[in-house]
């Protein structure tokens, strides 16, 4: 380890001892968000996915501590796709010091483009909020990273296409195949001269309303899927489709309200005006205007409607998104505006989907008091989201510092969900070939992950395991060990030490280890590896 990246060597013959491969577990592990493996490959570091953590504010809080290993000895980051809680820590690992290539396909990089210039904005937007309304404990708030962050991380960002293997050197190869979750989004296959692991990224189901199928990627030595959904099935419409949502609809509308739909920013929110459109042309809903209040959801709309070789042969891009009178709220007066509730019944689609930030949050406080109104949810809420705790039936919700009386209807439509569900994850894993030796079920919570950990194991007879945050193992073709942590849990804290160089004295700052196992003789136990201490300048 350095302080800067070791940069890829080009390839050579095989070295007759391959070098040591390690996966870490940095997100994604017990909680669906901030997703983040770290895979060490000799002195190699290659970061798959870049997420923020969301929801409970103990995960929340990692995103600010130092990142587990010095941010400049990872020479290159892997992005499954454009989801805040997959690349919207890069900025974050930027400004800490990154400074590799951020590989990616080529609508991946659209949109992540999208995400992170709206992330940026609504980070310093946040902070200036906090401090105009006093509500931070912080003085002054601050940001996590800023727009300028964001302008620093984009030129990393490099394109590659699905099913073409890129050499990253050293003998690491990544090959991206369609994982049908949202435009862009893919699995990640990673060889290494010690063998082999597929990430699924977020895997889409089979039957996506708007995207093309999934399709089987490669398989490999150790597989890292997803369980979101890995302990339950997806609801299946027993008359018509979202009846849920168009009922709630119609009776709002008759009750002189407007309904609230928080959407993902990406993907979902086009799903969503595909289905309203469809039951206005059919009459299950009246016609009334929608708006699309999040300057995210609009640009990413106008990516979704170029991406045409990219959306199921029936649906054209032209008109799969019309709903009649789609309003596209892109100005921050236009959205001050819309907030105040000056016009009549209405459907507003406003990110982000779990209520954690974004301008729904201002729609939320002006709506939820009064019962006219209806919100509906369109799917998975994360532990500690405002979006979980009304999914769950708060009567009061923190935003902005104030809380809010909850007097709306609440309504769940499940059937907008474009994860994979429990029968779909095994039917994914059952397609690889070959059979992995181990599968680690990852973004999920605890329940979920073991929940379909024991069914890969009966169903498929796989070994499957859900890992613990910040887990380390070691990844080998012809073994696997659990390893020691190649690093502290984050924040890293180094021990009380100072040291005297040159007549001067430092204090330790930050401790990162990197060792792994090897023989011992009776209990004593053997480790090798290096140790890297950071320090500071004391006085």
């Amino acid at each position: 380890m350095g302080s800067s990246a070791r940069q890829p060597t080009s390839s050579t013959a095989s070295s007759p001892v391959a070098p040591p491969v390690s996966l870490a577990f940095l997100g994604a592990t017990e909680t669906v968000t901030g997703s983040k493996y770290l895979l060490t490959v000799g002195e190699r570091r290659v970061l798959v996915d870049c997420g923020q953590f969301q929801g409970e504010k103990a995960l929340r809080l990692r995103n600010w501590a130092a990142f587990p290993v010095v941010p400049a000895t990872i020479t290159d980051v892997l992005l499954t796709h454009a989801h805040l809680d997959h690349c919207g820590y890069l900025p974050a690992l930027v400004k800490a010091g990154f400074a590799g290539r951020i590989h990616c396909t080529p609508h991946t990089l659209e949109l992540a483009t999208i995400v992170l210039r709206d992330a940026g904005h609504l980070q310093e937007r946040d902070a200036e909020d906090a401090a105009a309304g006093g509500w931070s404990k912080h003085s002054p708030p601050r940001p996590l990273y800023d727009t300028q962050d964001v302008e620093a991380t984009l030129p990393l960002l490099s394109a590659v296409d699905f099913d073409t293997d890129l050499a990253l050197g050293d003998g690491i190869v990544a090959r991206w195949t369609r994982a049908g979750h949202i435009l862009g989004s893919a699995s990640i296959r990673v060889q290494t001269p010690g063998g082999s692991v597929l990430f699924s990224g977020d895997v889409g189901r089979v039957d996506h309303p708007v995207l093309r199928a999934r399709e089987v990627p490669p398989g490999a030595d150790y597989v890292v899927v997803e369980s979101t959904y890995g302990d339950r099935e997806h609801p299946q419409p027993r008359n018509l489709p979202h009846e849920r949502l168009a009922d709630a609809i119609r009776r709002t509308e008759q009750r002189g309200g407007s309904v609230l739909i928080p959407a993902f920013a990406v993907d979902r929110t086009e799903v969503v005006l595909q289905a309203l459109g469809e039951m206005m042309r059919h009459e299950r809903i009246p016609r009334l205007p929608v708006y699309v209040n999040s300057p995210m959801a609009t640009a990413a709309l106008d990516v979704y409607r170029a991406a045409a070789t990219e959306l199921r042969a029936d649906v054209d891009p032209r008109s799969a998104f019309d709903v009649g009178d789609l309003r596209e709220v892109r100005t921050a007066d236009e959205s001050r505006a819309l907030t105040q509730g000056r016009h009549g019944p209405a459907i507003i689609i406003s990110s982000s989907g779990m209520a954690t930030g974004g301008r729904v949050l201002h729609h939320l406080e002006r709506m939820l008091p009064d019962p006219r109104n209806a919100v509906v949810l369109t799917g998975y809420q994360a532990v500690g989201t405002r979006g979980r705790q009304l999914a769950e039936g708060a009567t009061r919700l923190k935003i902005h510092g104030q809380y809010v009386g909850v007097r709306a209807e609440v309504v769940m439509d499940d059937e907008f969900s474009v994860h994979a569900d429990a029968s779909d994850l095994v039917s994914w894993v059952g397609d690889l070939r070959p059979r992995p030796r181990l599968v680690f079920c990852t973004h999920g919570e605890r329940s979920s992950a073991e929940a379909l950990a024991a069914r890969l194991e009966k169903e498929l007879r796989v070994d499957a395991v859900a890992p613990r945050l910040d887990e380390v193992v070691t990844i080998d073709a012809g073994r696997l060990d659990t390893a020691l942590p190649t690093v502290l849990p984050a924040p890293a804290t180094a021990p009380n030490l100072t040291v005297a160089i040159d007549g001067r004295t430092y204090a330790a700052a930050h401790l990162e280890a990197d060792l792994r196992r090897v023989a011992g003789a009776g209990d004593d136990l053997v480790l090798t590896g290096t140790i890297t201490l950071r320090l500071t300048p004391r006085g």
